[in-house]
């Protein structure tokens, strides 16, 4: 994880409206690191993004977000990993729209293990969460650690077999890191913290949103 003041233009560079992950891919893709990015003028900045956006970067104040955000990252356990940390997953990398940081909590190592994801019904029948959490842990003892959701019903039970295997579990949420969805999945979530890893690409205080 870079050290607080480099972190701290990378969360400026999420957090300012209107500039979406592909405009900050553009920026970084042009000027390198953000840090050089604040030290370029807007004028500069609009020759790769909008004359709009270039001014949203420079006059949003995201002081009190940034602040709140290193606050949590310097908590044990807690880490916020940008698109250029040796700990940001590869795969990731290899996609069209890779998240410019994730918030991790717990085994941060494991983003880059072998892994397997495993979702389902949120409805599951009883034998199928049965099913998923005998795969999760079998898989999970082969070497896998198994990457779910979160949700009710399959995502939960593969949760609760990778906990058992030797490889653990991730759970990739769709809120802010810290808040937990469904409140049912508090007491597995921190289980999960504990032993694997819980990561989110949204910022803190993230509510449940569906788009999300």
């Amino acid at each position: 994880m870079p050290d607080a003041s480099e972190l701290a233009d990378w969360l400026r560079l999420t957090f300012a409206p209107g500039i979406g992950g592909e405009a900050q891919r553009k920026l970084l893709s042009t000027f390198g690191l953000p840090e050089r990015i604040f030290a370029t003028g807007a004028a500069s900045l609009a020759r790769t993004i909008s004359p709009k956006q270039a001014e949203q970067l420079f006059s949003h104040d995201s002081q009190q977000a940034i602040d709140a955000a290193l606050a949590w990252a310097a908590e044990p356990g807690n880490a916020i990993l940008a698109l250029a940390d040796a700990a940001y997953p590869k795969r990731l990398l290899d996609t069209p729209d890779p998240p410019t940081v994730l918030y991790a909590k717990g085994r941060t190592e494991l983003l880059n293990a072998p892994a397997l994801a495993i979702v389902g019904s949120r409805n599951a029948t009883p034998q199928g969460e049965a099913n998923a959490e005998a795969f999760a842990t079998t898989l999970a003892n082969a070497g896998l650690t198994i990457v779910s959701g979160l949700a009710l019903g399959i995502d939960a039970a593969a949760h609760r077999g990778g906990l058992r295997g030797k490889s653990s579990t991730i759970a990739v949420i769709g809120t802010g890191i810290d808040r937990i969805y469904p409140a049912r999945n508090a007491a597995l979530a921190r289980e999960i913290a504990a032993a694997g890893a819980v990561v989110s690409e949204f910022p803190l205080g993230t509510p449940p949103l569906q788009h999300n």
